[in-house]
């Protein structure tokens, strides 16, 4: 049985990070989907604070070919810097200083061959080491206060083990996730007894799906290491997460704030819409913009 004494602390975490962004072209040809802007900072930067509000020490990026802007990106750029400095820049000097995490806290690796979100995973073994991690899939933006992660850590100090952020989907949408079978719910967490990669609507479980957010215990290296491919002949996450059920204690964490899926374009303008509603600079004259709009 776990107790509270005996639950090791989550410090690191992974961000995928080596999709192609194929869906859009051609503005990813050379630029990754995860820099694409929410108003004035890239989907990537927001999965990073969300990880450094919840106690986040170590930031873990999974890449590929071609994403070099996010590491130039999450570093020191002294020119502009300097520039920004002696114009008294002060307002934009800091935006860049904030989105630094500390020195020696971040470290990258490549996914070499696009085997799926498991193998990815997988191919940060050796930063993560043999300690329970979190998980941030940067598509999914989410919106709260605290945020998500950070609710999770709250929940995962009472219960350790492994825990998913999941929300309800409609029906004819469980076929897009992963889904799984809920026992036992108690606020926000639920006992999961059960996870399925991207089931047809009239098999699932529930219509709980898995949200991008995710403490791991490392148990779940040994299970990626067979290299099973399952949907989509794909190395899955939820393959290896469901072999874990029973091993450990395993809870869904029900997220009830704004969710932006970023990875598609409609959820990405509902995205740039709703935080810049809320941004202080554009929420104004954005709204007279969408008030004007002939629909």
């Amino acid at each position: 049985m776990t107790t509270v004494s005996n639950i090791r602390p989550v410090r690191k975490a992974v961000f995928p990070v080596a999709g192609m962004g194929t869906r859009f072209l051609p503005a990813t040809k050379a630029v990754p989907k995860e820099m694409l802007p929410v108003v004035d900072k890239p989907v990537i930067q927001y999965a990073v604070e969300e990880a450094q509000a919840a106690g986040i020490e170590q930031f873990i990026f999974v890449t590929g070919r071609g994403k070099h802007i996010i590491e130039d990106h999450f570093d020191h750029a002294y020119e502009l810097e300097a520039l920004l400095s002696s114009r008294e820049k002060t307002k934009e000097l800091n935006s860049l200083l904030e989105a630094l995490p500390p020195s020696g806290s971040v470290s990258f690796t490549r996914q070499q061959s696009p085997l799926g979100l498991g193998h990815a995973i997988w191919c940060a073994r050796h930063f993560v080491g043999d300690e329970p991690f979190a998980i941030l899939l940067p598509d999914e933006l989410l919106v709260d206060q605290p945020g998500c992660l950070t609710r999770m850590m709250s929940a995962y100090n009472k219960t350790g083990g492994c825990m998913i952020a999941v929300r309800e989907v409609p029906q004819e949408e469980t076929k897009r996730y992963g889904i799984i079978d809920p026992k036992g719910e108690t606020g926000e967490l639920m006992r999961v007894h059960g996870i399925v990669e991207k089931p047809a609507p009239e098999n699932t479980p529930s219509r709980l799906a898995v949200i991008g957010r995710y403490i791991v215990q490392p148990q779940v290296f040994a299970e990626l290491e067979r290299h099973e491919k399952g949907a989509g002949d794909e190395i899955q996450l939820t393959d290896a997460l469901a072999r874990l059920i029973g091993k450990t204690p395993f809870h869904g964490f029900r997220f009830n704030g704004q969710r932006f899926d970023c990875g598609d374009k409609v959820g990405f303008l509902h995205a740039n819409i709703a935080l810049g509603l809320s941004h202080p600079e554009t929420a104004g004259p954005l709204r007279t913009i969408l008030k004007n709009l002939s629909l």
